[in-house]
């Protein structure tokens, strides 16, 4: 641990020394005015103290931050060497790439407007769609974990089950389709997860992959603007796809920045809100935390929203499973995912239905039906 007492002018000026007399112990310390063991105290105290800072020289480039300093020193006491060893500052790299994204995206070609069907849309109700974990991208054999899949097959299931959803819903004015994380499967070109570099089993090209994804998502929107005034799109990034994921819904938001109809909620946030009247919706991928602490995080980041509303509702995904839990004041709902079983999946038991759900709220009563499209209906459709 390093010595509190050691300041960063202190640190700062050892550092100072040492560089002056060429790495060179005795000569610092002799500049100093100090015992040379001292000397060396005081700088890997401070090194390891400061040295993440930013700005410090010889620091970490933008990104990363410093875990620590390696020294090899001669006989005399002379430093022949450093090595600084950094790690990666996941969140700074997730800002990075989404402002190269943001500007890349202002020069996409903006979708003309769609004019409204000749129809009468219901102001009281919201009709919600919830995406639990796509996948696209994910590669199965179906020898091996019970059926196949891959991008497009994910595509057809993920629009056939829209096209259904959106059939048996109601024309309320406002639809909103979220994506509850890990819309793609990988986001990286070496087929990893970002967090801890696991292997995974990927059917194609991650370019083609992002290509097909963003146009499943668009046909998706455009099947809800044929039965609703206004559809939301909420893109929440999960662990699969920290930036990819995030990245879409920057991209579509500038896609339909010239479309009234369309909604999309970019925010860089883990969590996104939607309140219709006196219903609360929350929204969030899963992995990190306990579903029993949302809706106290609810009540915390959306205070008058809370308290505006009567019906409080958090859905998530990243589980792939079915649960439903009422807590004090919010409901925390679970929904499976229409992918099927890749090989980790299968072989470490992690098995679980495949449907997709659609949910309708009223604006004072909170929920009052609910659709399901499960995999076996789209099969036997097919």
């Amino acid at each position: 641990m390093a010595n509190p007492g050691v300041t960063h002018e202190q640190w700062q000026e050892a550092r100072e020394a040492l560089a002056l007399h060429d790495g060179s112990w005795k000569g610092a310390a002799d500049h100093l005015q100090m015992n040379a063991e001292t000397l060396r105290n005081r700088v890997k105290s401070g090194d390891r103290k400061f040295a993440g800072r930013a700005g410090v020289d010889g620091g970490a480039p933008d990104g990363y931050i410093v875990k620590g300093r390696s020294t090899l020193y001669g006989p005399d006491g002379e430093v022949k060497a450093e090595w600084v060893k950094t790690t990666a500052d996941r969140e700074r790299l997730l800002q990075i790439a989404m402002e190269a994204v943001r500007e890349a995206a202002k020069a996409l070609p903006k979708l003309k407007p769609r004019p409204k069907k000749d129809k009468t849309y219901n102001d009281n109700l919201m009709t919600v769609i919830p995406w639990g974990d796509p996948h696209f991208g994910m590669y199965a054999w179906g020898e091996e974990s019970g059926e196949d899949f891959d991008t497009d097959i994910a595509k057809r299931d993920l629009c056939a089950a829209v096209d259904y959803l959106v059939s048996q819903a109601p024309p309320s004015k406002q639809a909103v389709i979220c994506n509850l994380g890990d819309f793609f499967h990988a986001d990286n070109h070496a087929g990893m997860t970002p967090g801890h570099g696991n292997i995974l089993d990927v059917d194609t090209r991650l370019q083609r992959v992002i290509r097909i994804g963003v146009s499943a998502v668009r046909q998706c929107i455009q099947t809800a603007l044929d039965n609703h005034e206004t559809v939301h799109f909420v893109p929440v990034p999960g662990n699969h796809d920290p930036v990819l994921g995030v990245a879409m819904g920057v991209l579509l938001a500038n896609v339909y920045e010239d479309e009234p109809r369309v909604i999309v909620h970019d925010a860089p946030t883990l969590r996104f809100y939607i309140r219709h009247g006196k219903t609360l919706l929350g929204f969030v991928h899963g992995d990190r935390g306990k579903d029993a602490a949302l809706p106290g995080i609810m009540a915390t980041e959306k205070p008058e929203d809370w308290g505006l509303s009567r019906h409080r509702y958090f859905f998530r995904g990243h589980h792939h499973h079915d649960s439903r839990v009422e807590y004090n004041g919010c409901i925390v709902e679970q929904v499976r995912t229409l992918a099927a079983n890749d090989a980790y999946a299968t072989g470490g038991g992690f098995l679980s239905g495949r449907d997709m759900k659609m949910i309708v709220f009223h604006k004072d009563y909170g929920e009052v039906s609910r659709t399901t499209c499960s995999i076996d209906m789209l099969r036997d459709a097919s």
